[in-house]
């Protein structure tokens, strides 16, 4: 359904953009010499399964406000993201409403979604949407994963300042590690980490850099296509303001198998 012919989003022209946007079209540059014709059928593959996760508020300006990325799984009718790329509250009164926005040919797509499946502890969450359908993901099987392994995943890195056009970055699992980053300071301890640490569960740690658009975007295998993980966050190294300008090229994800058993266990699969 396209309810909206044109989003006027929000664009966040100044130097860090800017910056960002010329090392991007360096690496492409660099990596085009090197084309992997496998690795480009796959992400002709994975590229319609991609949506731009966000809000619409039909008096807002602009209306369309992105938050994340995420992927259709199941049949086609949900789309999976990060718990913490949903807001917490809606503005009902205005009739916010959360919404996956996507490209088809020339057009610019829209739809309304709901929530219908929450797991914190893993940070994701499934979305129903409200009519139609996407090329849904495979979900692949992560006791295969192995550190070494290259894999790429596919999102918006910052936001819609490069438009709906999805990006691909790629990079192996640089380790199979416990979702805990040891803290420098017991200050910097909270209940969260508390609770990760009674119950910790294995993340995949990869050399790629991801940026906050990236959050939601699946992780997947450059020879099938199965999606092995979801990215959820990313290493920094200096402060959020430096994010952009100067990445750490550590970024984590969710290994599938949450995922996995929170579609059966809600039946959704």
């Amino acid at each position: 359904m396209s309810f909206i012919k044109k989003i006027n989003f929000r664009f966040l022209a100044n130097l860090q953009i800017k910056i960002l946007l010329l090392g991007l079209i360096t690496i492409y540059s660099v990596q085009t010499s090197y084309a992997d014709p496998i690795l480009a059928n796959i992400i002709e593959k994975i590229k319609p399964s991609i949506v731009a996760i966000g809000t619409f508020m039909p008096k807002r300006n602009p209306r369309a406000v992105f938050l994340g990325t995420g992927f259709a799984a199941g049949k086609g009718n949900i789309v999976v993201t990060n718990a913490h790329v949903i807001p917490s509250k809606l503005d009902y009164e205005h009739l916010e409403q959360i919404a996956v926005f996507y490209r088809k040919g020339k057009e610019e797509k829209a739809i309304l979604a709901k929530v219908v499946a929450l797991d914190n502890e893993h940070d994701l969450v499934v979305l129903k949407l409200e009519q139609g359908q996407l090329p849904p993901v495979k979900l692949g099987n992560v006791s295969e994963v192995r550190e070494g392994q290259l894999f790429a995943f596919t999102g918006y890195p910052i936001g819609m300042v490069l438009g709906l056009y999805p990006v691909t970055h790629r990079g192996i699992v640089s380790a199979i590690s416990p979702n805990i980053i040891p803290m420098l300071r017991s200050q910097q301890l909270n209940m969260k980490l508390f609770r990760r640490l009674q119950n910790p569960y294995d993340v995949f740690q990869l050399d790629a850099t991801a940026y906050p658009g990236n959050s939601g975007s699946p992780l997947y295998d450059i020879a099938t296509g199965n999606v092995i993980g979801v990215i959820n966050k990313v290493f920094v190294q200096e402060s959020k303001e430096n994010l952009l300008s100067n990445p750490s090229g550590i970024s984590y994800a969710i290994p599938i198998n949450h995922l996995d058993k929170l579609l059966k266990d809600k039946g959704l699969q």
